[in-house]
């Protein structure tokens, strides 16, 4: 079948033989098939979507383009942690650190911003001298000899999801199931890792809006990773207002870094500790949840946690002294409050409106080649639930340009629901999965 008949039969509705699979990504791989067509094909999968053989052969496609890792040299079970992404969400910043404090070898090949959704490497990149385009040996070492390496995707790793991955994001083909699933575990499972845990968001900041979707999201990537003889669990937890208050790259590097002190906001460091928990157990420290929570409340008292964060930072050509001293970090030239228009409590926040405001301030990418303002992003000074008063800032705005200010403040103040009646409370970890 050539490209155009692959492309008509999935339009269509037909099932797309296993083979013909390979060789559509293989030859797009390479070049032999232009963008235009994948995307076709991606918007055809976005409504006919793809059944289980075909998201096995895609996925295992998708990971055969390139290297698949062995990490056999570094003892003991390495496992890593994945978000399907969210506002505000910077889990990764103290996952890392706390699992690798308590033993856990971790190899994490992160993503950049993704729509209206924040990027792991992007917030690594606003500390200073911070490198995640490190060569595939600098990953195994660092995995043996610090704990834990976090880095982009190379040129020889699922090389297709990295063509792949920018070209959803500006064809509107980031919110589809198979493509999700197919994008997430062949990155994953080329890692190196022996065991996953997924944190599959759900609510308005998700990609997963609905709770019927995300748990068939983390069904179908947990079946993926047992097809593939490896240990998959999934928390489903809460994206209908941002994660913590900070929310752009350096502010989110601040937070991540508070958390590891014991003083960051409590819904932020308790979805960490829990996907963290997970991981402990799925790599052989821990028997049961609880059992892990403990010992990751003394590498935090203890301060080995921080110091493993600093210790990573060092080891992938950043400034360890940011980690202590925020001024080291980007910071924006000014900030503006957007205020509460009535009296009464925030009811609700239209988290994938934050996320976009946060794009279009420069915290995140309008194209593939964008750049980013690490410095610039908002503080939430009230959520869910809190009491404002008429006039009272609700969100402070970190900027260096003024020109989208306006239209930031607009998205801003249009997220924001208010009312007279505090909202019954949503639960952070929604459902877990193995």
């Amino acid at each position: 079948m050539r490209p155009y008949e692959l492309i008509k039969a999935k339009r269509e509705g037909h099932p797309l033989p296993p083979e013909r699979i390979r060789e559509f990504i293989a030859a797009y791989t390479r070049g032999d098939v232009p963008d235009y067509q994948m995307s076709a094909l991606c918007m055809a999968v976005f409504f006919r979507g793809l059944n289980a053989e075909e998201l096995g052969a895609w996925t295992r496609a998708m990971l055969e383009s390139g290297e698949v890792l062995d990490l056999s040299e570094t003892p003991g079970i390495k496992v890593d942690k994945h978000s399907t992404g969210g506002v505000g969400d910077k889990v990764s910043l103290s996952l890392a650190p706390l699992a690798a404090a308590c033993g856990v070898p971790v190899p994490m090949i992160s993503g950049r911003g993704l729509g209206h959704t924040g990027g792991t490497l992007d917030k690594l990149e606003s500390i200073p001298g911070f490198r995640v385009d490190l060569s595939v040996a600098d990953y195994r070492r660092l995995v043996r000899d610090v704990g834990a390496c976090l880095i982009g995707q190379t040129s020889t790793l699922a090389p297709a999801d990295k063509k792949l991955y920018a070209l959803r994001d500006v064809t509107a083909t980031v919110d589809c199931l198979p493509l999700i699933a197919s994008s997430i575990m062949s990155k994953k499972l080329a890692e190196g890792i022996d065991a996953l845990v997924l944190d599959v968001k759900v609510g308005s900041g998700a990609f997963m809006k609905r709770l019927e979707d995300a748990r068939a999201l983390a069904r179908t990537m947990i079946s993926l990773g047992t097809a593939m003889n490896r240990k998959v669990t999934a928390l489903l937890t809460d994206m209908d207002q941002p994660l913590g208050r900070a929310v752009g790259n350096a502010l989110e590097v601040v937070e991540a870094v508070e958390m590891l002190r014991g003083q960051a906001p409590e819904d932020y460091t308790e979805v960490t500790l829990a996907l963290t928990a997970e991981m402990l157990v799925l790599g052989g420290k821990a028997a049961t949840p609880q059992q892990a929570r403990e010992q990751l409340r003394r590498v935090v008292e203890d301060g080995s946690a921080l110091q493993k964060l600093r210790d990573i930072v060092r080891a992938q050509g950043g400034d360890p002294r940011a980690i202590d001293d925020y001024s080291r970090l980007p910071q924006a030239r000014a900030t503006r409050d957007v205020v509460a228009p009535v009296e009464g409590f925030v009811t609700a926040i239209d988290t994938e409106a934050v996320g976009l405001a946060a794009v279009a301030l420069g915290a995140g990418r309008q194209r593939v080649d964008s750049l980013i303002d690490p410095a610039v992003g908002f503080t939430l000074l009230r959520k869910v639930g809190e009491p404002v008063k008429a006039g009272e800032p609700v969100v402070r705005v970190h900027y260096n340009n003024e020109g989208p200010l306006k239209d930031v403040e607009e998205r801003l103040l249009a997220a924001y629901s208010f009312g007279h009646e505090i909202p019954p409370p949503r639960p952070l970890i929604v459902e877990r999965l193995e």
